[in-house]
């Protein structure tokens, strides 16, 4: 629905210096589209950089309303709160965007494209695009994915929103770079906003999700080498049951682990501690091949968010890390995703 003549305005209340606000930035970070303002009530008038760390120049406005100046035709929900319903609280703003002439992507759960006070709202060539809908015609996956001739990457991560998104796009990017014939693959609200495609696997009812997956990886191979597919959830959180579904489809070659630097429990359930990495490691390659079953996999190499700590901080923990583990580690942000991408072309 996006197409490069969109100027698009990010609604991200609270999400830039919060913890919700991932969609939005990832989006500010990677989408080549043309964004011409971010609306957060918390930074109105700060340098997104400054906020952020992001470089890219984009006003940061405290309304709907202000943002209207920089004349934005898309509005981009790009804040995902907890279980993705809409918020009350959001609901006239969003309108008021709608009646200002512009169209809306929404990431939620909540279908705003079926709601009538929504759609009262649209004019001619007006449009809501609810990103997270289950494609059509899906049945059993069948494992079909083994028999493909490329390189098959999945993200996967010790927690929730640790980088399994940022992690396979730097890989991907810079897998282009060197001529590659590479393909980002994405499975969440904000990877099918930046790449334009994509399937959002926690809209999927769970006897078709690896079927969606793999119909996605099948139809990719035809014309790429090199898939990264994006991860989703974690295997060692109660609360999600996306990661299994992932490797089922995909039957990947490769798995890169992703970290949190210093992270010891999941970040919301602090109780529930992350195990050894080794042992990580382990569980990850079993599970993927199924214990032997299926198409071999293993953990290549470990991508380590190191955001919010020191360069030695940084650099420590990526040593600490490589001797723990044995496997090449590093930021693929802070510093660069050359050592993980080579540990997959090697």
């Amino acid at each position: 629905m996006l197409s490069p003549r969109h100027r698009i305005a990010i609604f991200l209340h609270n999400g830039i210096l919060g913890p919700k606000g991932k969609t939005g930035l990832t989006m500010l970070r990677y989408s080549r589209n043309n964004i011409v303002a971010v609306i957060d009530r918390d930074c109105p008038g700060r340098r997104l950089k400054e906020c952020s760390g992001i470089d890219r120049n984009v006003p940061i406005v405290e309304s709907i309303q202000q943002a209207l100046p920089y004349k934005p035709d898309v509005l981009v929900i790009g804040i995902a709160p907890s279980g993705g319903q809409l918020p009350e609280e959001w609901a006239d703003e969003l309108q008021l965007a709608l009646k200002s002439g512009l169209s809306l992507v929404n990431g939620l759960h909540t279908e705003l494209s079926e709601m009538p006070e929504f759609k009262s709202c649209l004019t001619d060539g007006q449009w809501i695009w609810d990103v997270r809908k289950e494609p059509e015609n899906l049945s059993v996956a069948t494992g079909a994915a083994a028999h493909l001739k490329c390189k098959r990457v999945l993200t996967v991560g010790t927690d929730m929103a640790v980088g399994k998104k940022c992690a396979a796009l730097e890989m991907h990017l810079l897998a282009l770079e060197r001529g590659l014939k590479s393909k980002f693959l994405a499975t969440g609200q904000s990877g099918i906003m930046i790449s334009g495609e994509g399937i959002a696997i926690d809209a999927i009812r769970v006897d078709y999700a690896a079927s969606a997956v793999e119909k996605m990886v099948l139809r990719a191979a035809e014309q790429s080498d090199l898939l990264f597919l994006e991860g989703q959830g974690s295997l060692l959180h109660p609360g999600s049951s996306a990661t299994l579904p992932l490797m089922r489809g995909m039957q990947p070659t490769h798995l890169i682990l992703v970290h949190r630097a210093g992270q010891k429990g999941l970040a919301n359930i602090p109780e529930i501690k992350i195990p050894p990495l080794p042992e990580v490691v382990k569980i990850h390659e079993q599970l993927a091949t199924a214990a032997g079953a299926l198409h071999p996999s293993r953990v290549c190499a470990i991508a380590v968010n190191t955001l919010g700590i020191s360069e030695k901080q940084a650099s420590d923990a990526i040593e600490t890390i490589e001797a723990q583990t044995g496997l090449p580690c590093t930021d693929p942000i802070r510093y660069s995703p050359a050592p993980l991408l080579d540990s997959i072309m090697d």
